[in-house]
């Protein structure tokens, strides 16, 4: 049984039978032959669909953010915001996608020959439930645009919003059968891996999960895109704007109550001006609203599940315990609901747990170093890859820095977040591929070369 419920009360929302093996095969049957129609479309028609999208997600947008902070406990400002950046992102590529996927022509002396990109098939997305409408339409939107059909295997306390953006792709107009959205267990996935009707796997999900749907999808030699865990360093040089960068460091590690990928997790602060910064970052975050969060002001609503909340705490206390200072929280909140306030530890050291792991939650790791090497060096000392923030007020020594950054993405003076217009994605334990952009539009396509000769 899959179970839907509202971590800010603890209740049950609903429950659902999981798909049947007999459901699964019309489901990928109906994929694979409406893929086969979808893909001759001219891009005219497809881009089309991702404009219906973008209305259906607008006018529906109070409807699916309350569902959204409902199933899994986000902000419900936030998660108007995730509604909202669901819809730019699919008139992003309805704008843009012809001039992503056209070909490129090559002249020889011998031949005419081309570039052309052509869609893989059906892909099967396999998503997490932090942003259970985000996650989704970043993936579709694009491999929409290319050609290609969508099985959704959202995460499983997220049922509703998993057959919410199944029912917004049906109101906008997409052929019947094109993108499904299926309920399983979790031991039932491999089997859908192999099936040979899906031709491509992306994931979204922890470190742990990457390394295993990778090893599943290889063995059947499937493209995959994984977008895996992160543990990004916030840097803070002593030539900062120090309240701006307090002020934007509560952004980045609060958002969607810490539960995100990208969220800044590590904070390294130059020592001439950690004591500045620290007080600024603390009397923040001891500052922001936790309660109710369908209430607009809440900032801080409840961590997703009980198990997510206990693991955090077990961090808190792992580094407590090997030297480091709490200066706000550090232990659950009494009464229902899975809350855990902002918590802020100071003199984090490499090799403690908040350091080391990655904390999925509203606590922030401050460590203070000597000088800006320190800062790159501890930057790059982790398994992860995925973002960095960088503030300084020299940019000429901040875009060479930048570059000695291990990560998919580097900001400087600014709030590290995806954009439709700018490739996202990790290296290291944090994942391959991109999602976004013109190089997230060509994961899931066959680059085709086209040789004429002449006669």
């Amino acid at each position: 049984m899959i179970v839907s419920t509202n971590p800010a009360t603890e209740a049950e929302l609903a429950r659902f039978e999981p798909n049947s093996p007999a459901e699964v095969d019309i489901a990928l049957d109906g994929a694979v032959a409406a893929q086969r129609q979808w893909r001759r479309l001219p891009i005219s028609e497809r881009v089309a669909l991702l404009r219906s999208i973008a209305a259906v997600l607008r006018s529906g947008r109070q409807e699916y953010a309350r569902l959204i902070t409902a199933e899994m406990g986000k902000p419900i400002t936030e998660a108007e915001a995730e509604i909202d950046k669901c819809a730019l992102t699919c008139e992003h590529y309805a704008e843009h996608a012809a001039d992503y996927l056209a070909g490129r022509p090559v002249k020889s002396n011998a031949a005419e020959s081309a570039v052309v990109y052509d869609p893989l098939g059906v892909v099967l997305a396999i998503m997490p439930w932090n942003y259970p409408f985000w996650q989704y339409f970043r993936f579709a939107a694009p491999a929409l645009a290319a050609g290609n059909g969508a099985i959704l295997k959202h995460a499983n306390n997220v049922p509703q919003c998993a057959l919410a953006v199944e029912e917004v792709v049906r109101e906008a107009g997409a052929p019947e059968g094109l993108c499904r959205s299926l309920l399983l267990p979790v031991p039932a996935v491999a089997d859908l891996i192999a099936d040979d009707r899906i031709s491509a796997v992306t994931l979204t999900g922890s470190t742990e999960v990457g390394s295993i749907v990778a090893a599943q999808a290889g063995a059947q030699l499937k493209k995959q895109v994984l977008e895996l865990g992160g543990s990004d360093p916030f840097i803070v040089l002593a030539d900062a704007d120090i309240a701006a960068a307090a002020e934007t460091a509560v952004q980045a590690r609060f958002t969607n109550v810490g539960q995100s990928c990208v969220n800044a997790k590590r904070f390294l602060v130059e020592q001439a001006v950690a004591d500045d910064f620290v007080a600024a970052f603390t009397e923040a975050a001891r500052a922001l609203p936790v309660g109710d969060p369908l209430d607009p002001t809440t900032r801080i609503g409840p961590m997703a599940r009980a198990n997510l909340r206990e693991a955090l705490h077990d961090q808190v206390q792992r580094t407590v315990e090997a030297g480091a200072a709490v200066l706000t929280g550090g232990k659950p909140l009494e009464g229902p609901g899975f809350f855990y306030p902002p918590t802020v530890l100071d003199h984090v050291t490499p090799g403690m747990a908040a350091f080391t792991e990655e904390t999925f939650g509203p606590v922030a790791a401050i460590t203070r170093v000597a000088d800006a090497e320190e800062a790159l060096a501890l930057a790059n000392r982790t398994e992860f890859g995925l973002g960095a923030a960088l503030w300084t007020s020299d940019l000429d020594r901040a875009r060479d820095f930048a570059r000695r950054i291990d990560a998919g993405a580097v900001f400087i003076n600014g709030l590290v977040a995806s954009d439709p217009r700018l490739p996202f994605g990790g290296i290291k334990k944090s994942g391959y591929g991109r999602e976004l952009g013109a190089e997230g539009i060509r994961e899931f396509v066959n680059v085709k070369t086209l040789w004429i000769g002449s006669r």
